[in-house]
């Protein structure tokens, strides 16, 4: 993937990329509504309504590529569907991976360590053969759902914005855009809303320190999945990814979260500020490696003609030329006979 270019363009080209990035997130909140409609549409048809979030989050990557890939060919940009994504092909992409879903997992422990250490968390084991198979059915609707979501907030649209108002500033817009976008779901409150902005300033930051989708889709995953799955807490306000392990936190909200899970707790916003110091510690060398701007010489050209004043100094500062004083010989006998003996 080619180094991407956080340099500001001209006013111009800044427009452009605003309109780009409007019009991109436009495409999302359609693609969103439509891959919504069709998988509801479609599992209900084949009585497969376990499958309706997959089937919507397919459906929803698909839209987005297909966009984003559109807009890119009208804007006269013609990169690698891989670069579209915003899964650069990179010898380090599974380990940035897997970093990403370490920092995720343990930024989910912090969180409930609260409610643990209270007594808040009330777990139930469905052990039925159905619940091992919804498992793996809800970790793969986990893995595209959030890569749709990285894709729609920290790819194609971010990259844009950062080229038409710059790095701080997209991160704030985009993660403001996350954060309101979940305000729909249900039992969300301001503090979740809150959280939720705070949790896309740490994707955001997991994208500016490797130009890449691949750590802040890792981690975007092991939350969700180490919420929902592995402790069996609603993700969001969503409570269908708790299969074997069925939690239930009773408690005040700003322990618990409540119904919309720990990401409406207040000690979440501890975990996230924890994990933003951790990812950027961990990510050093890929931020050399990927996020640097190469060095451009500067200065005067090396074939342009010095100043007059310039050339006049050094003229006057040049050393007088050396003379050459040859050995004498006696005045009894030429240069050319032998001494007398």
């Amino acid at each position: 993937m080619p180094a991407f270019d956080s340099t500001q363009p001209d006013r111009t080209s800044r427009t452009l990329q605003f309109a780009l990035f409007g019009t991109s997130m436009a495409w999302f909140i359609s693609s969103d509504i439509l891959a919504g409609r069709a998988a509801r549409g479609l599992s209900q048809h084949f009585d497969f309504a376990a499958g309706r979030f997959l089937l919507a989050s397919i459906f929803l990557l698909f839209l987005l590529v297909l966009g984003f890939s559109l807009l890119n060919t009208i804007a006269r940009q013609y990169p690698s569907l891989r670069d579209v994504i915003g899964l650069p092909k990179r010898p380090t992409s599974l380990k940035e991976w897997a970093i990403g879903a370490a920092i995720g997992w343990g930024i989910v422990v912090l969180a409930i360590l609260p409610m643990t250490l209270a007594g808040a968390l009330h777990v139930h084991l469905w052990t039925d053969s159905r619940a091992f198979w919804l498992i793996v059915l809800n970790l793969l609707t986990l893995a595209v759902a959030a890569l749709a979501e990285e894709a729609a907030f920290r790819g194609y649209p971010f990259r844009c914005l950062i080229q038409a108002i710059g790095p701080v500033a997209a991160t704030i817009v985009t993660s403001l855009l996350f954060g309101l976008g979940h305000m729909l779901n249900n039992d969300a409150t301001w503090t979740s809303v809150l959280i939720t902005m705070l949790s896309g300033i740490l994707f955001s930051v997991a994208w500016l320190r490797t130009h890449g989708l691949w750590l802040p889709w890792g981690l975007h995953f092991a939350w969700n999945a180490s919420m929902g799955i592995v402790f069996g807490l609603p993700v969001s306000g969503i409570t269908d990814f708790s299969t074997v392990v069925q939690t239930r936190a009773i408690g005040r909200i700003w322990l618990t979260g409540g119904d919309y899970g720990p990401e409406g707790a207040l000690f979440t916003i501890i975990a996230i500020v924890v994990g933003i110091i951790v990812l950027i510690r961990l990510t050093r060398d890929y931020s050399w490696h990927y996020t640097y701007t190469p060095i451009v010489a500067a200065g005067y050209p090396m074939d342009a003609p010095p100043p007059a004043a310039h050339t006049a100094m050094e003229q006057q500062a040049r050393p007088a030329s050396l003379v050459q004083i040859l050995p004498s010989t006696p005045q009894s006998r030429s240069a050319g006979e032998d001494p007398k003996s």
